[in-house]
């Protein structure tokens, strides 16, 4: 959105820090009460392409608060992105792990959690879980031993939280 004083050519320049930070937060208000068709043409507008067919209004809101922020107080720095190119062509070439998907899960971590009037406790190990003493390459596998049921581990363990949608503020635009 280009807001009242500012060019389309400097919305692409970055800002001395906080010199923007109030229209950052007015920009990032205002995303709510766009169409559908006005948070496309601001997908085209910031990220210089089409915004992929099929993208919920959730995510352009997203990729659009994203691309505000970055604007008014900077991207990720050089090394970051250094690594995550790095990541992606290790990926592209097969060589690499798909990312851990407990990564904040260290070994010797226990997790304890209630079910059916007992406490079950899981180990967290080198090379995955550990339940009364069997190994278990994934939590939703403990999780439907335990349940007899089809759960996801890390929720039934309490590691990851719902979703809920995106809704920008003016205190996410202070970071």
């Amino acid at each position: 959105m280009v807001t009242p004083g500012e060019s389309p050519q400097s919305a692409h320049r970055p800002n001395p820090a906080g010199a923007c930070s109030s229209r950052a937060a007015a920009q990032l208000e205002a995303l709510p009460n766009l169409s559908m068709a006005q948070l496309r043409a601001e997908w085209r507008r910031r990220f210089r392409s089409p915004p992929p067919n099929r993208l919920s209004r959730d995510l352009l809101m997203r990729g659009v608060a994203y691309k505000i922020q970055e604007r008014a107080y900077g991207g990720l720095s050089r090394a970051t992105l250094r690594k995550l190119q790095a990541l992606a062509e290790q990926l592209a070439a097969g060589n690499g792990r798909w990312l851990d998907p407990y990564p904040s899960l260290k070994p010797g971590t226990r997790l304890v959690r209630s079910w059916g009037g007992e406490t079950h406790s899981v180990l967290v190990v080198d090379e995955g879980f550990e339940y009364r003493g069997a190994r278990f390459p994934s939590l939703s596998q403990i999780a439907r031993t335990i349940t007899r049921a089809r759960w996801s581990g890390p929720r039934f363990f309490g590691l990851k939280r719902r979703s809920t949608p995106f809704v920008p503020s003016a205190e996410a635009a202070h970071g």
